[in-house]
């Protein structure tokens, strides 16, 4: 369907331990030991449950970009990519690469059972899904950025829809006009929405001279008031 291979991988290993579990939820694991510790007890069960419930798996498609002029990315093939997000970062790119991941729905359909019958341990685990597609999300680009810096290239911050300048209904359906998620059971609805909901997007650039720098919670709608994001990993800052 693509005139570029597009690799499925499913060999993940995420450790998601009771403070990620909690943060997945918005909470501050310090002040729950000191006032809710039976929360505490509950994160714990979730960390152990959600291993056995989720099945990561990515797939990912490289593309070489021909042209990146006023906010449209031309790829090659004639396809094409745009937004205000793209051109501030992707200046330096020789090519992208389309990403997708998935936990699976077996954590989405478990939180619904739960959340009628024990809501705690529903949310906890709901928390404990956020923090494990977050966490594939970092590991894909983390051997993405690896494999780049071996053959001495860099690697930009990771995009995803919803970042400023890149809007969630435009974003996705560009993406998922690239790249075909129905190997790791993806799709997206008419709403632009990912199914399952326990699912991330993002392009990642790559090129022969530095891509600005950060973290892509610098370029997230909620970088104001979000408590937790200096525990989210640095990624974009290699080569």
């Amino acid at each position: 369907m693509f005139s570029d291979a597009q690799h499925v991988v499913r060999d993940w290993q995420l450790d998601i331990d009771v403070d990620m579990v909690l943060r997945g939820q918005g909470a501050d694991p310090e002040v729950l030991r000191q006032r809710k510790p039976r929360l505490i007890e509950i994160a714990a069960r979730a960390a152990h449950e959600g291993q056995a419930l989720i099945e990561p798996a990515v797939v990912y498609r490289t593309v070489q970009v021909e042209a990146l002029a006023h906010e449209r990315l031309t790829l090659r093939g004639g396809a094409h990519l745009s937004g205000a997000l793209l051109s501030q970062h992707l200046a330096p790119a020789q090519s992208i690469t389309l990403i997708v991941c998935t936990i699976g729905p077996a954590l989405e359909q478990r939180v619904s059972m739960l959340l009628r019958d024990d809501p705690a341990l529903g949310f906890a685990l709901d928390g404990f899904g956020s923090v494990a597609v977050e966490a594939l999300g970092v590991a894909i680009c983390s051997r993405l950025e690896a494999q780049a810096h071996e053959e001495g290239q860099y690697t930009s911050i990771p995009l995803s829809p919803g970042m400023i300048g890149w809007s969630v209904s435009a974003g996705q359906r560009q993406i998922f006009s690239q790249i075909d998620a129905a190997p790791i059971g993806m799709t997206l609805n008419d709403s632009a929405q990912m199914i399952p909901h326990k699912s991330t997007s993002m392009i990642l650039g790559r090129g022969p001279a530095p891509f600005s720098q950060g973290k892509p919670c610098d370029f997230c709608a909620l970088r104001g008031t979000c408590r937790y994001q200096d525990h989210y990993a640095l990624v974009g800052d290699n080569a």
